[in-house]
């Protein structure tokens, strides 16, 4: 049975960490992980990708201007923005400057001490397979909407909120990438500056992620960089 008081480790995140550039704040989030707590249990995904927007680029949500909608992204490093996105709930973290945010594009599914097997149970029953069959634990957050569904996080709780350690937190539990791939990000409609090397892959995971950058034709030096 899950504890009746969650532990909160000290290892969770300050919004300090936060408030850096985009894609300092992108990069470092690999390997963090995302603790988000339903009832009495802590459902825990780890961080495999993300993707940088600033405010003076066309592909970002800032760009289009300040709305009350849209106020989280130019909050203080550490601000929660959530939006819809294909039907589904999308998580992003402001970083520093107003109008600078780290999307957070997929991640995979984090089993401890903490998050036990009934963590990972809840998030299968979340997630299902449109056919309502079980959905193989490696595809549960394998994209934005999907990561948010298995979480269970929702764009009216969070949007624009801080982290709270009592229910939502991200923590570093000591998972370092040894190696991270940088490439374009992923749906940026033509001509919204769709070829900036803002999306960041954890290498060790990057089959697991929304799309694989090191798939058949890709070429290194030209579709993507790695990183040590």
């Amino acid at each position: 049975m899950p504890s009746s008081s969650p532990q909160r480790p000290a290892s969770a995140l300050p919004d300090r960490f936060f408030d850096r550039d985009a894609q300092i704040l992108a990069r470092d989030l690999l390997g963090k992980v995302i603790r988000h707590r339903v009832g009495e249990t802590w459902l825990s995904a780890r961080i495999i990708e993300t993707e940088a927007y600033y405010v003076a680029e066309k592909g970002s949500h800032a760009s289009l201007g300040y709305t009350e909608k849209r106020k989280a992204l130019f909050l203080d490093g550490g601000h929660i923005y959530m939006y819809y996105a294909r039907g589904g709930d999308s998580l992003n973290f402001s970083a520093h400057g107003p109008g600078n945010a780290v999307l957070i594009k997929s991640a995979y599914p984090w089993v401890d001490e903490l998050s036990g097997p009934e963590s990972l149970a809840q998030m299968l029953l979340n997630n299902p397979n449109v056919d309502g069959s079980p959905r193989a634990s490696h595809k549960l957050c394998a994209g934005q909407t999907l990561l948010c569904k298995a979480l269970g996080l929702k764009v009216p709780m969070w949007d624009a909120k801080r982290f709270d350690q009592e229910l939502l937190y991200v923590e570093d539990v000591g998972q370092t990438p040894t190696q991270i791939i940088q490439t374009t990000r992923l749906g940026i409609p033509s001509g919204r500056d769709e070829h900036l090397m803002y999306r960041f892959v954890d290498a060790g995971y990057a089959p697991y992620c929304t799309r694989n950058p090191l798939r058949r034709g890709q070429v290194e030096g030209r579709d993507y960089f790695l990183i040590d």
